[in-house]
């Protein structure tokens, strides 16, 4: 079998697995993560489709279950200064890292990322680990996923924090972005995705950059979303997971999937059983967030969820979309304080 791959990645670049259901995917080496400044946690693994679903897992193990799901170009580095602190206060804090990301397994062909197969490889995650009363802390396409499965098994979650995200409803079969007919390297630069405005506009050109920009690395918009100061050596971490090409279909498509939220089923059904959630949800927003931060989807989440009305929601004027790098210290102290006070039944 030959995988199908961009023109600009050879099957010749890394050792290619295969599922015994014929997905093709590469795992990157171990030394690739030597010495990550602040994630000195042992790696653990999942079976999730035939592929390993990483996941650091700190705490009590009888703690509440908090589950850090990240967005992209990241991964669970993105919450390593929230993690001590959750696990300090009694919590069970698991942060995987989805398929495509960080290290998880990555499959090599871009059309194998959808936004339904990420919410299925999640489920089954959730479902290897035998999870229930799970607090999801959820920010960018961690939200969307996260919350689709929220919608899709409520049953399973205690209670829910919204970090710069939610849950988007589109039309079945909407395609919102106009894509690149071809997938050729191009010599692109990276568009301004933190100053005012810019809307659908500046998200088509950051998805177009993600998919075919020859120069894309993570560190690059994590530099430029990131307000908090920040060393080379973090940045590195970001591009670690990420040793050459052939590693990065995941990162390079995950802004592409917006065009695959309208498959079949949609998230609207999902979104009903979601606005009825009437555990304890937790919206906390960077304010300097362009994508989820306006008035619509703050509200989205602090008025439409049952379970949000007259929660002690915060709002931080000076963090922006990466808002775990931003706040990360005290949004972790707010959610574990949060947590005890609200104690299940």
């Amino acid at each position: 079998m030959t995988p199908d791959l961009p023109p600009d990645v050879s099957p010749d670049d890394a050792d290619i697995l295969w599922t015994d259901a014929g997905r093709p995917f590469v795992r990157t080496p171990d030394e690739c993560f030597a010495d990550l400044p602040d994630y000195p946690w042992e790696p653990r693994y999942a079976e999730v489709d035939g592929m390993r679903m990483h996941y650091a897992e700190v705490g009590d193990p009888d703690g509440e279950v908090v589950l850090l799901l990240h967005g992209q170009p990241d991964w669970s580095y993105l919450y390593r200064s929230m993690i001590p602190m959750l696990a300090a206060s009694g919590n069970r804090v698991i942060a995987p890292d989805f398929i495509g990301f960080g290290k998880s397994d990555k499959p090599v062909q871009l059309a194998d990322y959808r936004f339904l197969q990420h919410v299925a490889w999640t489920e089954e995650f959730i479902d290897v680990l035998g999870l229930d009363g799970i607090t999801p802390v959820v920010q960018d396409w961690g939200s969307l996923i996260g919350l689709r499965c929220v919608g899709n098994r409520p049953d399973l979650f205690a209670r829910i924090v919204v970090a710069n995200g939610n849950l988007l409803v589109l039309p079945e079969g909407a395609k919102i972005l106009t894509l690149p007919d071809s997938l050729e390297p191009q010599d692109l630069e990276f568009p301004d995705v933190i100053g005012p405005g810019g809307g659908m506009d500046m998200f088509q050109a950051w998805a177009t950059y993600a998919l075919v920009g020859k120069d894309f690395m993570p560190s690059v918009p994590m530099r430029a979303t990131i307000g908090a100061p920040i060393t080379d050596a973090e940045l590195a971490a970001y591009d670690a997971p990420f040793p050459g090409r052939i590693y990065m279909a995941g990162p390079r498509t995950f802004p592409s999937l917006l065009n695959t939220v309208g498959d079949v089923p949609t998230n609207e059904a999902a979104r009903a059983v979601l606005e009825e959630f009437d555990r304890p949800v937790l919206g906390c927003f960077g304010l300097r967030d362009p994508i989820f931060a306006t008035p619509d989807l703050i509200a989205a989440t602090r008025e439409r969820i049952t379970g949000a009305l007259g929660q002690p929601h915060h709002d931080y004027p000076d963090a922006g979309h990466m808002i775990q790098e931003d706040a990360g210290d005290d949004l972790a102290a707010r959610i574990a304080a949060w947590i005890a006070a609200t104690p299940r039944p």
